[in-house]
């Protein structure tokens, strides 16, 4: 019986379980993510990260989400991958990397990494989503701008990945998982689905974002192209200016750097940390 050596990997709170596939190791990816990644059972992880040939790029990454399904990008992924290619399989500090969604650069630094991510697109101001039930006494209109009897008003915009994106008042008394689930499968964001931030304001450069993200099927600490996404939508609604400060709910602060020309937004940048947690193998 063989062995699949595989790193565990944390940023921001969002944990994965890293492997260098080039070789296709893995043969089926996503029954793979399905095994490994439950805690108890499994290694436990939000996803899996592959590193596999690419014939443009200086390698291309594959996204598996923990119920199996294939992300097109991971911010926070983004930075393990690139900790994890450098520090152990020789890239250069520089790289480029081919995903789904898209190239991406990844520069590794001493005590960060920043990433260029695809510029976003599919900007909608104003959506509004009703059929939904409020499950908690805190909600109500005036909680915030987000909030309407029976629906909820927010952007959407894709960044790799779709997200909706509701400002908030009281963020940590928001049920994150009953609220998110409900706007992860409406139907107006069929068949796909689309992850769910909701953010609230904290000074002139500086947001909170708790995240429910497809796929991982509940909150997570972190997700990267959530914080990209929030603090877009933050600065093209006139909330904050750029570079944006996000508190993510494991606790770390992300900085979002991005170019605005009305409501045009390029050159993406996402900064933060990653580290490794340990090394394991599985059984082939």
């Amino acid at each position: 019986m063989g062995e699949i050596l595989f790193h565990k990997m944390v940023a921001s709170g969002n944990d994965f379980v890293v492997i260098d596939n080039r070789k296709q190791a893995i043969k089926n990816p996503k029954v793979f993510a399905v095994e490994v990644c439950p805690p108890h059972i499994g290694v436990g992880a939000d996803g899996v990260l592959l590193i596999e040939p690419s014939k443009k790029a200086d390698f291309f990454m594959r996204i598996i989400n923990a119920d199996g399904s294939e992300a097109e990008a991971c911010g926070n992924g983004y930075r393990c991958i690139g900790l994890y290619a450098n520090k152990l399989l020789g890239f250069p500090e520089s790289m480029r990397v081919e995903t789904l969604s898209g190239e991406i650069q990844i520069k590794v630094g001493r005590d960060k990494i920043k990433v260029k991510m695809t510029n976003p697109h599919d900007y909608r101001e104003k959506v509004e989503i009703d059929g939904l039930i409020t499950p908690h006494p805190s909600l109500s209109p005036s909680r915030g701008e987000g909030w309407g009897e029976g629906k909820l008003r927010g952007a959407f915009i894709n960044t790799g990945v779709p997200h909706v994106v509701i400002f908030t008042e009281g963020l940590n008394q928001i049920p994150i998982v009953e609220l998110g689930r409900a706007i992860r499968h409406h139907e107006m964001f069929k068949p796909k689905g689309t992850n769910v931030d909701f953010a609230e304001v904290a000074g002139e450069r500086s947001i909170a974002v708790r995240t429910y993200e497809r796929g991982v099927e509940d909150e997570t600490l972190a997700c990267g192209t959530g914080t990209v996404a929030s603090a877009i939508v933050a600065s093209l609604t006139g909330r904050v200016e750029a570079p944006v400060q996000v508190k993510t709910r494991s606790g770390e602060v992300l900085t979002v750097y991005f170019e605005r020309s009305g409501s045009h937004v390029s050159n993406v940048f996402l900064e933060g940390t990653a580290k490794f947690v340990f090394e394991g193998r599985l059984a082939a």
